[in-house]
C-alpha cells in the first residue's frame, strides 16, 4: 500500500485549554486527537458511509514532546497507518510549524450506528483511505 497523506486538521486553542501551569492540560490533547480523528473519517466517507458507521475510541497513548500554549498555531497531522476488522489504527502528531508538540498513536472500533456492534468496513470505503499501490 501507499503511504497515505496526512489530514490536517487545525486546532483551535481556547482558554479553558490553558491549566494551572499556563500550558495547554492534558486532558485537551485527547479531545484534539478524537476530533481530528473523526473529521478525517468525514472528510473521506462517503455520506452514507458517515451515516451508517460511529466510531468510538479503545486506546490512546500520548508522548507529549513540548508545551502547547494559547497563542499558539497548531495542525494535527492525522494519519490512517491500517484497519484491521473493525479496528482502525492512528498516528497523530500534533505540530506548531514543524515542531512537534505531541504524538499520539490511537486504536478505534467501528460500530454499526443501528445496532451499536462493531462493523467491518467494506474493502472499497478502506481503499479511500488506505489506497492500494497500481
Amino acid at each position: 500500500m501507499n503511504k497515505p497523506v496526512p489530514h490536517l486538521v487545525p486546532i483551535a486553542i481556547v482558554p479553558d485549554d490553558i491549566d494551572f501551569m499556563g500550558h495547554v492540560n492534558n486532558a485537551s490533547y485527547l479531545k484534539w486527537v478524537q476530533d481530528a480523528v473523526i473529521d478525517h473519517w468525514r472528510a473521506l466517507a462517503p455520506a452514507d458511509a458517515v451515516a451508517a458507521h460511529l466510531w468510538v475510541a479503545l486506546k490512546h497513548e500520548i508522548t507529549y514532546r513540548r508545551p502547547t500554549f494559547l497563542d499558539d498555531a497548531v495542525i494535527a497531522h492525522v494519519i490512517l497507518e491500517k484497519v484491521q476488522g473493525a479496528r482502525a489504527f492512528y498516528e497523530t502528531i500534533i505540530k506548531r510549524g514543524e515542531e512537534v508538540l505531541a504524538e499520539v498513536k490511537s486504536s478505534w472500533c467501528c460500530l454499526d450506528a443501528e445496532t451499536l456492534r462493531p462493523a467491518r468496513l467494506a474493502r472499497d470505503l478502506v481503499e479511500k483511505f488506505l489506497p492500494s499501490e497500481k
